[in-house]
């Protein structure tokens, strides 16, 4: 099988993400039963610390039958000047896939470029496409499937989960809005790649953004690392809170999601967080599943080490 990164929402094709959706909803029905990491292990790298992607893909590669190689960025020599690429070449002759969370997608890329494994993107400041692969596979649970839905994400939309949502969200066939304050735009390259493959609108006014919309979606107003960049991250953002009026304007039976952590009160508020339309928490266990279906379809047909 060819070499294959999931570096970004796109590189997988919409034919791609639905298999591994659909794994990944297989999975999550029998949690063990399949285990085709038996004999294999992942090194998994943060250079960002982490609750969540930390205790999924250290479960998931467990259940998988793999062996997770948990390394601190911070106490071993990849961070310590070690070259990426000569870090890859060493960490490809020892595990079968490598994952991988931090900020640069350039320092990313470089690793990708120098591994003969895969390579997973875990989060960095461009994109978070497992946490994406995780909702879209919430939407499918909750609404029946993706294809035609409205998705609105309110927020920082040149964060992260603003451009992968805008990727993946359109690629599972996805009408998505991105709608935030001035200043806070998304890039426009991922803007255009995503418009190649659907519908991706850029509006100012939140409650025109959720008019009819099944997903509403936000993110913290200040992601990691932002905290000292000298830019005001809550007054402008204030009128982009889910809230219960603001949920009012979105369809009946639409569902909220967020990636967490939260901001209670900032970004969202108790009574949506905790309210029936949220799916929250669904999101969050479903980054296991998906994960689980990611690695599984990366490493088929590769040879065991």
């Amino acid at each position: 099988m060819t070499l294959r990164h999931f570096l970004r929402d796109d590189d997988l094709t919409a034919a791609e993400q639905l298999r591994v959706l659909e794994l990944a909803a297989a999975m999550k029905a029998d949690r063990t039963g399949s285990r085709p990491l038996e004999g294999r292990s992942v090194a998994v790298i943060f250079e960002k610390s982490s609750l969540r992607t930390r205790v999924s893909f250290e479960v998931g590669i467990t259940q998988l039958g793999g062996v997770p190689i948990i390394i601190d960025a911070l106490t071993t020599h990849f961070g310590r000047g070690e070259s990426v690429g000569d870090a890859a070449k060493v960490l490809s002759r020892y595990v079968d896939a490598i994952v991988i969370r931090s900020t640069s997608d350039e320092r990313v890329a470089q690793l990708a470029a120098g591994a003969t494994v895969p390579v997973v993107n875990a989060l960095t400041d461009g994109f978070h496409p497992c946490q994406l692969l995780a909702d879209l596979q919430t939407v499918r649970e909750r609404l029946g499937g993706t294809q035609g839905r409205i998705i609105t994400y309110l927020g920082d939309t040149a964060n992260n989960m603003a451009h992968s949502y805008a990727l993946a969200g359109t690629l599972a066939g996805m009408q998505v809005r991105l709608c935030g304050p001035a200043g806070f735009e998304p890039d426009p390259a991922v803007l255009a790649a995503a418009r190649e493959r659907g519908v991706v609108e850029v509006i100012g006014e939140p409650a025109e953004a959720v008019k009819g919309a099944d997903v509403l979606v936000t993110d913290t107003w200040t992601s990691m690392g932002q905290e000292n960049d000298g830019l005001d991250r809550r007054t402008p953002f204030v009128p982009y809170q889910i809230n219960g009026s603001l949920l009012l304007s979105a369809n009946p039976g639409a569902i909220v999601l967020h990636c967490l952590p939260a901001h209670r009160g900032d970004e969202i508020t108790d009574e949506v967080m905790d309210g029936p339309q949220s799916a929250i928490w669904d999101e969050a266990e479903n980054r296991l599943h998906a994960q689980k279906a990611l690695l599984t379809f990366l490493l088929e047909g590769r040879e065991r080490r």
